[in-house]
């Protein structure tokens, strides 16, 4: 909260009826306790849609089994966002799990372009455990870079 202290315009866009809007999205128990399951800031906005990073990497997690995916966007000049996956090895190529979604329950708009599916050693994470969208984000553009 330090940020906010004396910034009463950056305080009020951060609180809503005494509490502090963080961006992520919970659900609640019957016994009270709280489980954050995604971010507000995970969705891309691609031709109008939002498009929840989550749900596509909860599919590919299913395709996968075990493996680990992330799903973040980069700019594209037609569409506003394009949409980058990244999964760990688990002995899938990318055009096998680019054709098995194509086959699942998403909407087309939702499943990143065959070029934009790379598979990766690991998920980069931070030290909580949480995975680093920061690095994330520099990978995609990197490969979008690579890419041309």
């Amino acid at each position: 909260m330090l940020g906010y202290l004396g910034e009463p315009e950056l305080t009020k866009q951060a609180l809503r009826d005494g509490w502090y809007i963080t961006g992520d999205i919970a659900s609640l128990d019957e016994d009270g306790f709280i489980t954050i399951t995604d971010r507000i800031s995970r969705f891309s906005k691609i031709g109008g849609e939002m498009i929840p990073h989550m749900k596509i990497e909860e599919v590919i997690n299913t395709i996968l089994g075990d493996a680990a995916s992330v799903v973040t966007a980069v700019p594209d000049e037609q569409r506003g966002e394009k949409l980058i996956a990244f999964y760990s090895r688990n002995g899938m190529t990318a055009d096998e799990l680019w054709e098995t979604l194509n086959r699942s329950d998403l909407p087309k708009l939702w499943i990143p372009k065959r070029e934009n599916i790379h598979c990766i050693d690991s998920i980069p994470l931070l030290g909580s455990g949480k995975i680093d969208l920061k690095k994330v984000k520099a990978l995609a553009l990197q490969e979008v870079a690579r890419s041309g």
